[in-house]
């Protein structure tokens, strides 16, 4: 089959690799019909490349037909229509039945301390063969895919995979009050979603930053309110300017660990990609290699006693975090990987006549898989309008 495969940085290829096949009882096939290109799949191309293995088989975003299952799964059979979660779940431990699969103690990479494995993810996360490709073996099938209806296009329900439950837990985890204000940092499709839920959730105020003309159009098309980071000496002053002088009852943080405007952590990114692979996945483990430009700007942007959501990932474990600031203005922060089924009851009522949260036309680009690393260097570059492109093998 045709997938798209990790070689190193800034270099992925569209090659022939082995089909999958059933290995374990509760494994599905599925012939994948679109897969979604995430922006996590950018730290990928760029800063998570020394976690990274040449020949990995990248994306995480699937939907598809089933073609055969193991002879543990009996709630799915060849022929049926579904959309797989991200992350890989049993459904069943301490952790799934308490809503946090993501946290799950029967797919926990324990040898890196990380939790649930990832389709297409670095080998912190169990290094899963990934999505973008014509086929995928689906662990824990009895529990992670979710049938849809056979007909209709498949941008309705292929979003249930990573974008819209993670959109949704970030508002759900900003705790916006009722008839309150929320700032959303970074206009990518998180962040785009983030304002669309928040807004359907009943957010009086909701302000999208970023600094791409095309995501700034987008997201006022939606009655967002927006600000251009580049137009803005002080932005944190131009929020607080429109929340009363008070700032934002909640921050959404849609960018992460690659946000602009940090000198020295673009640096320590930079130095890793250019150090031996041991080496520099030594330095991304200890080292604070973040850019958290994104996060200070949340910070003083929310007001005293209010909730920051972290979506945008983050991959440093020695960021320097203003403590002093944080606990002086009582700040709640939040974050972590979206738990895809918990949110799904809640999500779904949405996708139906109406399409409230425009997920049919939510592609901005839809491709063949062998363009995907054209679509890579277009998406990392922010050209073209690109906010979320699918992918069809």
């Amino acid at each position: 089959m045709k997938a798209t495969v990790w070689h190193g940085r800034r270099d992925v290829r569209v090659e022939e690799v082995p089909d999958p096949g059933i290995q374990q009882p509760l494994d599905a096939i599925i012939r994948v019909t679109s897969s979604g290109l995430c922006g996590s799949d950018l730290h990928l191309y760029e800063v998570l490349a020394p976690f990274m293995t040449s020949g990995d088989i990248l994306g995480h975003e699937p939907m598809g037909i089933v073609e055969e299952v193991g002879s543990g799964v009996t709630n799915l059979a060849p022929g049926d229509r579904v959309v797989v979660p991200f992350q890989i779940a049993c459904g069943s431990c301490f952790m799934c039945e308490g809503g946090l699969q993501t946290q799950c103690e029967t797919t926990q990479v324990r040898e890196h301390g990380s939790g649930a494995e990832i389709f297409g993810y670095t080998k912190l996360y169990g290094r899963v063969p990934g999505a973008q490709a014509e086929y995928l073996r689906v662990p824990q099938a009895h529990y992670g895919p979710v049938k849809v209806p056979a007909e209709g296009p498949d941008d309705r329900y292929l979003y249930l995979s990573d974008v819209l439950p993670t959109a949704w837990q970030a508002v759900e985890y900003a705790d916006i009050p009722e008839g309150g204000s929320v700032v959303v940092l970074g206009l990518g499709p998180i962040g785009d979603m983030a304002c669309r839920i928040a807004t359907l959730r009943g957010a009086a105020q909701v302000i999208g930053i970023d600094l791409v003309p095309e995501r700034l159009q987008r997201a006022r098309s939606r009655g967002v309110e927006t600000l251009d980071l580049t137009l803005h000496e002080d932005i944190v002053a131009a929020v607080a300017d429109r929340t009363g002088g008070r700032g934002a009852d909640a921050v959404i943080d849609a960018v992460g660990m690659e946000a602009h405007g940090s000198t020295s952590g673009k640096l320590l990114q930079d130095m890793s990609g250019l150090l031996p692979g041991k080496v520099a996945e030594k330095l991304m483990s200890k080292a604070g290699v973040d850019r958290l430009s994104a996060l200070y700007l949340a910070i003083d942007m929310v007001r005293r006693g209010g909730t920051i959501s972290l979506s945008g990932v983050y991959g440093g474990m020695a960021d320097p975090l203003p403590m002093l600031t944080l606990f002086d203005k009582q700040i709640q922060l939040r974050m972590g990987q979206a738990n895809v089924r918990r949110w799904l009851p809640d999500i779904l009522p949405h996708l139906g006549d109406g399409d409230p949260l425009g997920v049919d036309g939510f592609a901005t680009h839809h491709l063949p898989l062998g363009e995907a690393p054209e679509a890579y260097r277009v998406f990392q570059e922010k050209r073209d309008g690109m906010v979320k492109t699918v992918l069809h093998p």
